[in-house]
C-alpha cells in the first residue's frame, strides 16, 4: 500500500455505503521489513497474498458486514488522526483486495461477483501466459500430501549437520574437478554434439526436478505449504516446476531467502555428486550422463538462477535480502510515479517506496531488468529461429506486440482518458509527443558516427621464414629469440649421428679406392679407368654429405630481428627437413593485414571509407594512422595468422576440422594497410589488433536496419 494520500476523494461516494469484510478463510501473519512491522494476508483457498502497513491493517480488521466503509474510516480517523489512510488510499486498498478475492459481502449478488472476479483474474493469467509464450506453466497435481509424509526424514537435510555434509561434498568434488580440469574442458566441446543431446536433456530434467523439490522441502520445513506441481515450457522445453509462494508469509527474511536459494543449493550438491561419479568412471553412458549433470547444474545456476534481473531464484533472494517484496511490480510503479510527478506534473502521485534507499534500488532494478529482459529474449529468439524459423518469427511477432504495440496503445489511452491527468493533460501530451518526436529524430534523422572494425595482425613487409635444409636433432641454440642478426649469422646447430657415420664410411671407401688406384699404377694399368670412375662417384657423394653436415648449422638468410618464440623448446628434439623454425623480420617497414567479412565488404568496394586507423591490443588509447590501404579483390579462406581465429582466441570463425586454426569457416576479403609509426607503440611482427574504418555518418535507425538485414541474410537467407 502506498503512503497516505489525500484525506478526501471525489470518488468516495462509490465505496462509502458498502458493507464488506475480510473473508473468513484469510490468515493474518505479522512480518518485519527493514525494522518496520507489516501484516500479510493469506487466503489458502485461492493462494492469494497481500501485504499491509499497520495503519491499513487497523482499518481492514474493523470492517464488518454490519458497518459501512465510511463508518469504519471515520472511527479510524478519530482514533489515529495522523496515521489513518486517506480516502484515496482506502479506495485503492479496497479495489486491490476486491480483485484478489479477499473481501466478502452479505449482498445476494456477492457470490456471482466473486466468480466473476475469479473469471477475470483467470483471463488475465491466460493473457499473461500467451504473452510469455516462452515461459508457459501447466499445473498437474498437488504434492502436499507426499511432502507431508516424507518430512519426518527430509527435515534433517535442513540442519547444521546437513550444511556441513553439503560443504564437505562440494569441496571434495571441487578438488576432483581442479585436478582433472583439462579433461573437463575437453569434454565440454562435445556437450552439444547430436549423440549427446538425449543425455543432456535427461540430465536437465533430473536436475530441475530435484531443484524444485529443494525449494519445496525447505518451504515445508518452515511451515509453508506446496499445493501445485506441474510442467513449465521453458523455450518449448518441458521442465518441472513447484509453487512455493506460501514462503512469502514467513516472518524471517532469512527463511524466505533460504527457500529461494534451496534450488541452487540442491543443484550445486548434485553437481558435486555428479563430479565424483564422473571422476571415478571410465568412458560410457554413466560417465557422460554424470558430466552432463555436472555441466548443467553449474552453468544454469550461475547464468540463470543466480541472476537477480530475471524472475528466477536470484530475483526472489534479492527481494528478500533487500526487504522489498514484489520487486518487479513495485519498480514499475515507481518508474511510473517518477514520470507522472516529474514529467507530467501530477503532484498527487506517490511512490510505493519507503525511503530514498528503496527508491534507489527500485529505479536501478527497473531500468536494468527491462534492458536485460530485451537482451535475453532477443538471444532466445535468435536461438529458436536457428532451429525452427517459423517459431522464431512467431515469438518475435509476439514480443513486438507485447513490448511495442500494447504499451503504446496503453500510453495513448492513459494520456487521453486517465483522470489522474485531468489538470495536467496538455503538459503530459506535449511532453509525450515531444519525447516521441525527439526519439524519432535521434534515430532516423540525426546522423551518428558510423564505423566497423576488422581484426588483423601486424606484418613486416620484408621477412624470411627460416627452415632447416637438413634433418637432425637440435644440439644448441646459438642466438636467442628477439636478437638482431646479420645475414649468415649461425642461429641453431643440429646433429645427425647417422650422417656422421655415413661420412666416416665414405671416407674409408675413398681411402680404399685411392689405395687401389696406387696399386693399379704399378701393376694393372688397365684397371685405372673403372677405379677412377668409382673414385669420382665417392668424391661426389662425400661432397654432398659434407654439404648436408654444413646445413646442420642454420644461418640467417637476411639481416633483421630473429623471431622464434619456441626455439628453446626444440633443444634435443628431432626436426625434419623443411620445418619452420622462426622468422627474420625487417623492422624498417610494416603493414597491417586485416580480415573483412563479406557482410561489411560492400562498404569497402563502394568507396565510402572516410578514415582508417589501427589500434593494437595492449596499446589502449593510441591509434596508428593509416597512410594507404589496399583491398585484395578476391575472396580468401586461409587466415594470415591463427591468432585471428577462434582456436587462437580471435573473433573469426574457423573450420572445426582444421587443426592449424587457419581455415576460415566462411570466405573473407583481405586488406593491406600501410601505417605510420607512433611514439611509444612497439611494432612487432605478428602483433594483433583491429583496423577501424570510419564511414559516412548515418542515423542509428538506418545503421541498425542495415545490420538486421545482414543478420537475416546471413543466418536465415531472407
Amino acid at each position: 500500500m502506498p503512503k497516505p494520500g489525500k484525506t478526501f476523494s471525489e470518488s468516495w461516494h462509490r465505496v462509502a455505503r458498502l458493507k464488506v469484510a475480510l473473508r473468513p478463510t484469510v490468515v493474518v501473519r505479522r512480518q518485519f521489513f527493514r525494522g518496520e512491522k507489516w501484516y500479510v494476508l493469506h487466503d489458502p483457498f485461492n493462494n492469494q497474498f497481500f501485504r499491509l502497513r499497520p495503519e491499513a491493517y487497523e482499518f481492514i480488521i474493523r470492517l464488518r458486514p454490519d458497518r459501512t466503509v465510511e463508518a469504519v474510516w471515520e472511527k479510524c480517523l478519530d482514533r489515529y488522526p495522523d496515521e489513518a489512510p486517506g480516502q484515496e488510499d482506502v479506495i485503492q486498498l479496497l479495489t486491490q483486495l476486491h480483485f484478489a478475492n479477499l473481501l466478502y459481502s452479505e449482498m445476494p449478488a456477492d457470490s456471482a461477483k466473486v466468480f466473476e472476479r475469479y473469471k477475470k483474474r483467470r483471463q488475465r493469467e491466460i493473457r499473461s501466459k500467451l504473452l510469455s509464450i516462452m515461459f508457459v506453466r501447466i499445473p498437474l497435481f498437488d504434492p502436499e500430501n507426499i511432502l507431508r509424509r516424507l518430512m519426518p526424514v527430509l527435515k534433517y537435510l535442513v540442519t547444521p549437520v546437513g550444511a556441513i555434509l553439503w560443504l564437505m561434498v562440494v569441496v571434495a568434488a571441487g578438488k576432483l574437478v581442479v585436478d582433472r580440469f583439462d579433461a573437463a574442458t575437453d569434454q565440454a566441446q562435445g556437450i552439444l554434439a547430436p549423440d549427446n543431446l538425449f543425455l543432456l536433456y535427461v540430465g536437465l530434467v533430473v536436475i530441475k526436478s530435484l531443484h524444485e523439490f529443494g525449494h519445496a522441502i525447505v518451504c515445508r520445513r518452515y511451515g509453508g505449504e506446496v499445493h501445485t506441481m506441474g510442467v513449465m515450457l521453458l523455450v518449448f522445453t518441458p521442465l518441472p516446476y513447484l509453487d512455493v509462494t506460501s514462503s512469502w508469509s514467513f516472518r524471517s527474511r532469512w527463511q524466505r531467502a533460504l527457500v529461494g536459494a534451496a534450488g541452487m543449493i540442491t543443484e550445486i550438491f548434485i553437481a558435486a555428486v555428479a563430479a565424483v561419479i564422473w571422476a571415478n568412471t571410465g568412458p560410457g553412458t554413466l560417465h557422460n550422463l554424470a558430466y552432463n549433470m555436472m555441466f548443467i547444474a553449474s552453468v544454469s545456476t550461475v547464468l540463470f538462477n543466480a541472476n537477480p534481473l530475471l524472475r528466477f531464484d536470484g530475483y526472489y533472494i534479492l527481494s528478500d535480502l533487500l526487504d522489498i517484496p514484489n520487486l518487479h511490480t513495485r519498480s514499475r510503479k515507481h518508474l511510473r510515479h517518477l514520470a507522472e510527478r516529474y514529467l507530467f506534473g501530477y503532484k498527487d502521485s506517490f511512490s510505493p517506496t519507503e525511503g530514498m534507499k528503496e527508491a534507489f534500488w527500485l529505479t536501478i532494478f527497473g531500468v536494468l531488468s527491462g534492458i536485460y529482459r530485451v537482451v535475453v529474449f532477443t538471444g532466445i529468439i535468435l536461438f529458436v529461429a536457428d532451429k525452427f524459423l517459423f517459431a522464431g518469427v512467431l515469438m518475435a511477432l509476439i514480443c513486438v506486440i507485447s513490448w511495442v504495440v500494447v504499451p503504446l496503445s496503453k500510453l495513448v489511452l492513459y494520456l487521453a482518458s486517465s483522470p489522474r491527468l485531468a489538470r495536467t493533460r496538455l503538459r503530459a501530451v506535449t511532453i509525450s509527443v515531444g519525447a516521441f518526436v525527439l526519439l524519432v529524430a535521434s534515430l532516423a534523422v540525426i546522423p551518428f558516427p558510423n564505423r566497423f572494425r576488422a581484426p588483423g595482425v601486424m606484418e613486416a613487409v620484408q621477412y624470411v621464414r627460416m627452415v632447416n635444409d637438413a634433418p637432425g636433432y637440435v644440439e644448441a641454440v646459438l642466438v636467442a629469440s628477439g636478437r638482431t642478426v646479420r645475414s649468415g649469422t649461425p642461429l641453431m646447430k643440429l646433429r645427425d649421428r647417422e650422417l656422421d657415420i655415413e661420412i666416416e664410411a665414405t671416407l674409408a671407401q675413398r681411402d680404399e679406392t685411392l689405395a687401389l688406384e696406387r696399386r693399379a699404377l704399378g701393376r694393372e694399368k688397365a684397371d685405372l679407368a673403372p677405379i677412377r670412375k668409382r673414385l669420382e662417384t665417392i668424391e661426389a657423394k662425400l661432397e654432398d654429405l659434407k654439404a648436408q653436415r654444413a646445413d646442420l648449422t642454420v644461418r640467417a638468410r637476411q639481416s633483421g630481428a630473429w623471431v622464434a618464440p619456441r626455439v628453446k623448446e626444440m633443444v634435443g628434439a628431432w626436426i625434419p627437413r623443411g620445418a619452420a623454425i622462426g622468422e627474420i623480420v625487417d623492422h624498417d617497414s610494416f603493414r597491417f593485414s586485416a580480415v573483412v567479412s563479406q557482410d561489411e565488404a560492400a562498404d569497402l568496394f563502394a568507396g565510402k571509407i572516410r578514415k582508417a586507423e589501427v589500434r593494437l591490443y595492449g596499446q589502449g588509447g593510441t591509434n596508428l594512422s593509416v597512410k594507404t590501404f589496399k583491398i585484395i579483390p578476391f575472396q580468401h579462406e586461409t587466415l594470415p595468422s591463427a591468432a585471428l581465429g577462434w582456436f587462437g582466441g580471435g573473433a573469426v570463425p574457423v573450420s572445426v576440422n582444421d587443426e592449424t586454426g587457419l581455415q576460415a569457416a566462411e570466405p573473407f576479403f583481405q586488406i593491406y594497410a600501410t601505417i605510420r609509426a607512433a611514439p611509444g607503440v612497439a611494432l612487432l611482427h605478428g602483433r594483433s589488433g583491429k583496423l577501424r574504418f570510419t564511414l559516412n555518418p548515418r542515423p542509428l535507425l538506418f545503421q541498425w536496419g542495415h545490420s538486421l538485414r545482414q543478420l537475416l541474410q546471413k543466418r536465415y537467407q531472407i
